[in-house]
């Protein structure tokens, strides 16, 4: 071994070279003075050999793993082993530039990857060695690094370098190696991806207990954007057996943004299992009334050696230790060649849950001590509010509450057995599973309330049904309470003892015209004051017909309409009568009005029993229509004729037939040449109006024979009052002028008197607005 003096030495010249950042020593040790001297330093683990070095050639003095020194500076570890994907000398900080080193032929590792089950590594850097151990375990602490830690960046939540620590017996093929970096209690290795606070809008927050810091460009001890807590790996062994270690780091996927592992110091050590910590933040804390064993047999041991909190419990120096209060306990445990296996575990205590002792008030069934308690009720008063404590349980003895057994089965309907009875409450922490015991008293109130009674009209559907305003009786009943007590109404006595199924303020008798309904005062949250019954009665309202609508013709005005107050029986024989426009009194009394302008009339109807009833009854206007034009397209494929219309009403429309179906559109489509005529009439009955059009077409042939039927050819749409002036020439074939005539008149198939052969005949038609139609036609004899 390298002697004290030496490494101290070393320490010393780092020290002086700079207090503020890590400093790095890749040329002073061998790998085998980093394992054996640094990394380890014990007698008590022996037959160490390093087996195999690798890392990237820098063609010069520099290496991607040795010593650093961080002694001065806030660094975790004050010195160690480094191994890195880059060069040792861009380790040291302060974080002001990105590491992001490669070099040749740098390869990745085979068995990292097979352990971690990823691919693609490179730049791989390696130190591998051989230890034999006598305890039952050994543990290091270590401390991951990384330039691909990026504040806010979503690359944090994808991309790591991977590195592990591999442990096997020597002997055991490579398919054996297990990896120990990993984060504690779980079989997940510690990277970048895996260890982190979270990128906003990215990814949540993992493993966040042992994520160290995000580094910016002030961070002065290395040269990485952010970094772990300080983690321990540990490794089960058997004695006295020749254990493997592999020690490796590589990039991933490129050699870009390169990572490191710290190893401490003299921090590879004997170590005795006591178990995980038990943690606040972890929720595995020690309730306030709850132990824990720690056991720290060892195979060899003749001796153990109890701390707490670096006190020695002299009494304790059995393997087992049982403890209940928070601390930080240490073992040391003396194996039969001396060497001492150290074993520590902080244990932590939840603070004890803050509930309260209180009381339940019901209200006396039967003026016998004895009433129905809703044992839910006290749950508030119990937890304090506190959202994170519940209930689990009521029970009639504190030992039934603490063994969580004979539990009260209906504590919604739980009956006291005596005066003044005490039920005990099992409540839990939902977050931390510790309990605590409460008690409730169950108490009797014998105040007493008149019954009240309270009247409502029937409405709507006259049918012995209506709505209670309950906020009438509450008002009664807080004027002779306690302030600040609550009313509740229930359909029945049990529902109100039972504090089930209470009804709305709003509350529509269930029973016809007359029914009994129990209120139910509480004070203080869950103490019932006193209960009490209230009458409902509904009162007779007068029947009316339900609302309409009437329409008034404005081409009628100054007639007026007759609107009724439509009284539907007359079982009162008096009633009175107000009418409303619009809200306005109109000043009418009588049982109908005349009316002749439009707005909503309102018809109140009253009884002498206060009741009453109203009908509205909305008068709309219409008119009788207006036809302002007609638009027609003839000599079309699909000839048209659009009437536009005027005036106030809802109009619709008919073509040939007055008594006909009549449509919503004012468009008629694929009509034929010829004579029509549209209908418009008011859907009100105001009023109707019509207008005549003609579609002009031209036939196809005629048949000039002598039987009177088709004997000449003309347009058809033509008449004395469509089309009549329009001129009409007829050619042959060749284009010779027949006939020059009118559309009235047609042209008979003849010229100078006689009959000309059946043929193809062309024609003109000439219209006085400069339109000119031309075509052909048959001449059939």
């Amino acid at each position: 071994m390298i002697k004290k003096t030496l490494i101290f030495f070393l320490y010393f010249s780092v020290i002086c070279v700079n207090s503020q950042n890590v400093t790095v020593d890749s040329q002073s040790y061998t790998p085998q003075q980093l394992i054996e001297d640094i990394l380890i330093d014990s007698n008590c683990i022996s037959n160490i050999q390093v087996t195999n070095t690798i890392g990237g050639n820098f063609g010069g003095s520099d290496q991607s793993y040795g010593f650093f020194d961080a002694t001065g500076t806030t660094f975790p570890f004050q010195s160690g082993i480094v191994l890195s994907t880059g060069r040792l000398a861009n380790v040291p900080g302060p974080n002001t530039s990105l590491s992001d080193d490669n070099a040749p032929n740098w390869s990745g590792d085979a068995e990292l990857e097979t352990a971690l089950n990823e691919s693609n590594t490179i730049n791989a850097t390696i130190l591998e060695f051989d230890f034999v151990s006598p305890a039952n375990q050994i543990s290091f602490r270590y401390l991951f690094a990384s330039e691909e830690y990026q504040e806010g960046n979503s690359n944090t939540c994808q991309y790591s370098d991977l590195f592990g620590f591999l442990i096997k017996p020597a002997s055991a093929p490579a398919t054996d190696y297990e990896n120990i970096a990993l984060i504690p209690g779980t079989q997940t290795p510690v990277k970048v991806t895996t260890v982190h606070s979270g990128i906003p809008g990215s990814c949540d927050p993992i493993n966040e207990a042992y994520f160290g810091s995000w580094n910016d460009s002030s961070y002065q001890p290395i040269n990485f954007n952010g970094q772990t807590s300080i983690l321990t790996a540990t490794a089960n062994t058997v004695p006295n057996i020749t254990y493997h270690v592999k020690l490796v780091i590589a990039d991933e996927q490129n050699f870009r943004y390169d990572s490191a592992v710290f190893l401490e110091a003299g921090s590879f050590k004997l170590t005795t299992d006591l178990g995980p910590n038990l943690l606040e933040a972890t929720d595995n804390a020690l309730c306030n009334n709850q132990t824990t064993t720690l056991n720290a047999t060892q195979t060899g041991a003749i001796n153990y050696k109890w701390f707490r909190n670096n006190v020695e419990l002299p009494t304790e120096t059995n393997a087992i230790l049982t403890v209940g209060n928070a601390g930080t306990y240490n073992v040391e445990v003396t194996l039969a060649n001396g060497c001492i296996s150290y074993g520590e575990v902080v244990v932590e205590q939840f603070p004890p849950l803050v509930t309260s002792n209180t009381s339940l008030t019901n209200c006396n069934t039967g003026q016998n001590g004895f009433s129905t308690f809703n044992l839910i009720n006290a749950d508030q008063n119990i937890t304090a509010g506190n959202p994170n404590l519940s209930v689990l349980g009521f029970y009639t003895s504190q030992q039934n509450a603490i063994q969580q057994q004979n539990e009260i089965s209906t504590p919604d309907s739980f009956q006291n057995t005596s005066l003044n009875q005490i039920v005990y409450a099992l409540i839990i922490n939902d977050q931390t599973s510790c309990t605590a015991i409460s008690q409730i008293t169950l108490q009797i109130s014998n105040n007493n309330l008149p019954s009240f009674n309270l009247n409502a009209c029937d409405t709507d559907e006259i049918d012995g049904f209506t709505i209670f305003d309950l906020n009438e009786i509450t008002t009664q009943i807080q004027a002779l309470v306690p302030v600040n007590a609550t009313v509740n109404y229930y359909l029945n006595e049990a529902d109100a003892f039972a504090n089930t199924n209470s009804l709305t303020l709003n509350f529509e008798n269930t029973v016809i015209e007359t029914q009994t309904i129990y209120a139910k005062v509480v004070s203080n949250g869950a103490d019932c004051y006193a209960i009490t019954t209230v009458n409902l009665t509904v009162l007779d309202s007068p029947e009316i017909e339900e609302d309409d609508t009437k329409n008034y013709c404005l081409n009628n005005f100054p007639e007026t309409i007759t609107l009724q107050a439509g009284v539907l029986n007359d079982v009162f024989h008096s009633y009175s009568y107000q009418w409303l426009l619009n809200g306005t009194d109109t000043g009418i009394t009588t049982p109908f009005i005349n009316a002749n302008q439009i707005g909503t009339y309102t018809a109140i109807v009253s009884v002498p029993n206060g009741c009453s009833n109203s009908r509205n009854i909305i008068v709309t206007t219409s008119n009788a229509p207006t036809i302002d034009n007609i638009e027609v397209t003839e000599l079309t494929a699909n000839n048209t004729a659009t009437v536009t219309v005027s005036g106030e009403g809802d109009y619709e429309y008919a073509i040939n037939n007055a008594f006909g179906y009549y449509q919503n559109q004012n468009t008629f489509s694929n009509l034929l040449p010829g004579f029509y005529t549209i209908y418009v009439r008011d859907k009100n009955g105001c009023g109707n109006a019509e207008i005549e059009f003609s579609i002009l077409g031209f036939p196809k042939y005629f048949t000039p024979n002598g039987d009177n039927i088709n004997e000449v050819w003309k347009p058809i749409g033509s008449s004395r009052n469509f089309n009549s002036n329009l001129e009409l020439l007829i050619f042959n074939r060749y284009g010779k002028l027949l006939s020059k005539t009118t559309a009235l008149k047609g042209w008979d198939g003849t010229i100078n008197g006689f009959n000309l052969p059946t043929n193809d005949y062309w024609f003109i038609i000439n219209h006085p607005n400069g339109k000119q139609y031309k075509g052909h036609f048959s001449l059939v004899r």
